[in-house]
């Protein structure tokens, strides 16, 4: 990928914690909580087909 290689990308990481790491938690919960929301959604939009009999 752009011809970094693997201790390129660890000092690329590295830098983003650094400057990113207070607000990293949040970042990843968030992140976390818009997954299972997106997961329900889908759930619900099947379960929703399968009662109504539909078959696709």
């Amino acid at each position: 990928m752009f011809g970094l290689g693997p201790v390129e990308l660890v000092v690329v990481g590295l830098v983003i914690l650094v400057l990113f790491g207070s607000r990293l938690p949040k970042v990843m919960r968030s992140l976390g909580q818009g997954i299972v929301e997106f997961k329900r959604g889908v759930q619900g939009i099947e379960d929703d087909t399968s009662a109504s009999g539909r078959i696709d």
